[in-house]
């Protein structure tokens, strides 16, 4: 059985193409899939009777359920979703003044287990299908659309770790470029990565402009390993050089994600070292004040010393943005919810 949802047009026309039929009907179907939010054949209307039986016989189409939707007080909506195989994976609304972004999980866990992250604490069940991941985004879409709404902006910063999920990751995107879909510019698609080495190589010669956004969260290699343990895997001067090639290569300037953690990475001395590093990179910070979670003792640091940072950081011209908090009150850090769910 052929999942319709995996498929990219041309993948989709010549499905039809083997079952007989014309090639734009693969165009039809990609529509009612992924404009329609249709999810049986009987809803596509414009398709002859026998074609629809027929498409009951030898395909399917991929939709999450809804378990639960959490609304903050912010514009963040927060969405614990269901798979066929009752794996509950998360999905983020979040508005901006710019518009409306979907932040999108790629696997149901993860097997990075970085120390302050919720995704990694239940462990790695498996990756999600491209079906899965354009899905998270459909459902988004069809929610928002009820009052006119459009999500332009796609980022994998939910649970799981792209880069590891490569192939899957990458078509989802392609798919919700397409203008037969959602139509989303790749510009406006952000590919979070703890720092999988290999991973930022190959995106980099994908030749799409997707923004890249690494996760850092400390300036020097002894303190990324207690947080981070790919950093036993990739250095800190391996990313580097990794990072630099993406720049170079797509002429895309780097996101440097950096949570903030109380007496862990937040001192003026880790700024004044995260500021050397960074300041050849051409990069932008991404200071995240920390989110907390149940299960570990790290704690967020004070408004004042997220100032201090930040204007170290300013004064020695290193772009920096310090995150809005959104989520709080709807457990929207990676996997709060979803482990929730789970325990």
């Amino acid at each position: 059985m052929e999942d319709l949802k995996n498929l990219l047009p041309n993948e989709l026309r010549d499905f039809m193409v083997s079952l007989g039929q014309p090639s734009y009907r693969g165009d039809q179907i990609f529509s009612w899939i992924h404009r329609h939010f249709a999810s049986s054949f009987d809803e596509m209307t414009n398709l002859p009777l026998p074609l629809r039986q027929r498409l009951k016989e030898t395909a399917f189409i991929t939709r999450l359920n809804v378990l639960s939707k959490k609304e903050g007080s912010k514009g963040t909506v927060k969405y614990l979703l269901e798979t066929h195989d009752s794996n509950a994976i998360e999905a983020v609304r979040m508005e901006y003044e710019y518009g409306i972004t979907a932040c999108l999980s790629t696997q149901a866990g993860c097997m990075r287990a970085c120390s302050f992250c919720a995704s990694g604490i239940a462990g790695f069940v498996r990756n999600l299908t491209a079906s899965e991941i354009v899905d998270e985004a459909l459902r988004i879409q069809e929610d928002v659309e009820s009052f006119g709404a459009h999500v332009g902006n796609i980022v994998l910063m939910g649970t799981g770790e792209p880069l590891d999920n490569y192939d899957a990751s990458i078509k989802a995107l392609y798919i919700l470029n397409s203008q037969l879909g959602l139509g989303i510019s790749f510009r406006r698609m952000t590919v979070s990565t703890c720092g999988v080495v290999p991973g930022i190589r190959r995106l980099a010669e994908e030749e799409i402009p997707v923004t890249l956004s690494v996760s850092l969260h400390a300036p020097t290699d002894d303190v990324r390993q207690r947080l981070m343990p790919i950093n036993r895997q990739y250095s800190i001067a391996q990313l580097m050089d990794a990072t630099a090639y993406y720049r170079e290569r797509t002429g895309r300037r780097v996101t440097f994600e950096y949570a903030l953690i109380r007496d862990v990475n937040d001192s003026d001395s880790h700024a004044y070292q995260l500021a050397n590093l960074l300041k050849q990179q051409s990069a932008h910070v991404n200071l995240i004040p920390l989110n907390p979670i149940d299960e570990r003792d790290y704690m967020r640091p004070t408004t004042a010393r997220i100032n201090r940072f930040s204007k170290i950081l300013r004064n020695a011209s290193v772009p920096v943005t310090v995150r809005r908090d959104l989520g709080l009150d709807v457990n929207a850090a990676c996997g709060q919810l979803r482990r929730r769910y789970c325990r």
